[in-house]
């Protein structure tokens, strides 16, 4: 047998790694090992290991996407958290991952200040991002689910496709649980007419928009 260090592994940019038969043990050991100052992301589901490399593209999409997510609920007043790539798993469940980014709404309140959970007594993100589905290898949806997150969005090639958890599959949805009130579809558009104006502009354009739907 031969044993690799993950300090050996390199995975180049806009790659994944996938890892077979990673008890949840050994699953726990990698991710103290990986540390949390690191550009990969990971997701683990009943064995499987997947390790990800982001692209630039996409964490400049992750950014702006999070960023208008503080700013429209700025707009409407809505207390939030945000939890960027936090690594959420259930043992009994035999799931994690780490988004490119979470937030919480609907139980802001119960989560307002913590920087520790444990998802058997506390409730997941209630919003989950994550941009360019299509260059990871493991399928997320079912993680997700056997979490527990009720809304994830979708961004991948000027699309945001907001998906909703419906028993125990997410279904495509015209309308966002956590902002019912706006057309979050309609706010790729909107960073791409702004991207070549500044993060400044961009932003403005993102309060107006939220309250021409006011």
């Amino acid at each position: 047998m031969v044993t690799l260090e993950l300090r050996q592994i390199e995975v180049p940019l806009g790659k994944s790694l996938v890892l077979r038969d990673v008890s949840w043990a050994e699953f726990e050991a990698i991710l103290a090992e990986l540390g949390n100052h690191r550009s990969t992301r990971i997701a683990y589901d009943k064995g499987f290991l997947e390790i990800m490399a982001p692209l630039t593209e996409q964490g400049y999409f992750k950014e702006v996407i999070s960023i208008a997510v503080g700013d429209i609920a700025e707009v409407l007043e809505q207390d939030y958290e945000c939890y960027g790539s936090t690594t959420w798993r259930r043992k009994a469940q035999q799931a994690g991952i780490e988004p490119d980014n979470c937030f919480y709404f609907q139980n802001e309140a119960l989560v307002r200040g913590r920087l520790e959970f444990d998802l058997e007594r506390d409730p997941p993100p209630d919003l989950a991002l994550e941009v360019d589905l299509t260059s990871k290898s493991l399928d997320r949806f079912p993680i997700y689910a056997r979490l527990g997150v009720p809304e994830i969005w979708c961004y991948d090639s000027g699309a945001l496709t907001i998906y909703l958890l419906e028993s125990d599959r997410y279904e495509a949805s015209e309308q966002s649980q956590s902002f019912p009130t706006l057309d979050i579809r309609a706010l790729p558009q909107l960073i791409e007419s702004q991207r070549s104006a500044g993060r400044l502009a961009l932003r403005r354009s993102v309060r107006e928009w939220v309250k021409a739907q006011l």
